[in-house]
């Protein structure tokens, strides 16, 4: 019954036993409450957290466990704040979003507007999708409110893929009913391990791309799939998709640790090119250059080859590299 207040079975047990035993030493609460003894240490240091024990008036270096009805109650009350807080929260996210929609039916009827392009049909909008993908310079945003069937396909064919070999550094909100299934979080876990960022949130609005910060695609219809895509170049329609997304982005949960992503795994062709050119003594304009890629993407690509082996100069990169027999 207090899990909402941070305390679960083990905490409470271990609580209890110091109301009861106000001058028990933790090897003697261990006893108690039958738990290991670095595990009972642990839950100190929660109930610390939660202001539950604390030290004495008379002597700072002894510690008492607080009376339930005020520590308790101070727990309710931070917890009510915290929730207060998130209520306030997603009220802006769905104000954003109201915005963000009023705004989209109004463009939705400018459709001769030079920043606005209109795609009838799914494959049309694939296939336009995948094109500016191919021109993506730097990053591309995705909020995916779609289910497994949706999503989950053969993964070697995922259009993800080529963007994470280019170096475009990617992030992807998932509904958390696609990562329940076996089938779903194995391939969010595989796309994390190619750098791509997943996070997965309870609900989403709609489907919604945005490619360099400058490209927002969003459905024709939120309610009909199959009816097409609409392209926007607004900078100010660009600017309430950026901010939908970090609403929705922000709130998320991480599905993986950063420390998760594979970092033996092969290179993409992009990188061992990289690398062999920065072994070479070549500087990023010249790999840029010499491989066809923007500055940006090439400095992008070093950096997460630095990330992936923790180096922090070209020289340990070079190192880090050759132990690992990749140049």
């Amino acid at each position: 019954m207090l899990e909402p207040l941070g305390l679960d079975e083990d905490t409470y047990a271990v609580y209890h036993a110091l109301l009861r035993e106000p001058d028990g030493t933790p090897e003697q609460i261990a006893a108690l409450v039958n738990r290991p003894l670095d595990e009972v240490h642990r839950i100190l240091d929660e109930l610390r957290e939660l202001d539950l024990l604390v030290p004495t008036w008379t002597n700072p270096e002894v510690e008492h466990a607080v009376h339930p009805r005020v520590g308790l109650t101070g727990l309710v009350s931070r917890r009510r704040s915290e929730l207060h807080k998130m209520l306030g929260e997603l009220s802006e996210a769905e104000a954003s979003a109201e915005i963000m929609a009023e705004q989209y039916n109004e463009l939705l009827t400018a459709r001769t507007s030079g920043d606005v392009e209109v795609l009838k049909g799914r494959a049309n909008a694939s296939r336009r999708v995948e094109e500016l993908g191919a021109k993506a310079k730097d990053t591309f945003w995705g909020l995916i409110p779609g289910h497994v069937d949706d999503i989950v396909a053969p993964v070697e064919e995922s259009p993800d893929l080529p963007l994470l070999e280019r170096g475009i550094k990617m992030r992807t909100v998932y509904l958390q009913s696609m990562t329940v299934s076996k089938q779903g979080l194995e391939f969010a876990a595989f796309m994390h391990k190619q750098g791509n960022e997943v996070r997965a949130t309870p609900t989403l609005p709609m489907r919604l791309l945005i490619i360099d910060q400058e490209i927002a695609v969003m459905p024709l219809n939120p309610e009909v799939e199959s009816a097409g895509a609409v392209i926007h170049r607004s900078p100010a329609v660009v600017a309430l998709a950026l901010s939908l997304f970090d609403s929705y982005w922000s709130r998320a949960s991480e599905l993986f640790a950063p420390e998760d992503r594979d970092n033996d795994s092969p290179l993409t062709p992009h990188e061992a090119e990289v690398l062999r050119l920065l072994a070479g003594g070549a500087k990023d304009e010249q790999v840029a250059r010499l491989l066809g890629i923007s500055l940006r993407t090439a400095r992008r690509i070093t950096a997460n080859l630095s990330d992936r082996l923790d180096a922090t100069s070209r020289f340990e990169l070079g190192v880090a590299a050759a132990k690992r027999g990749w140049v």
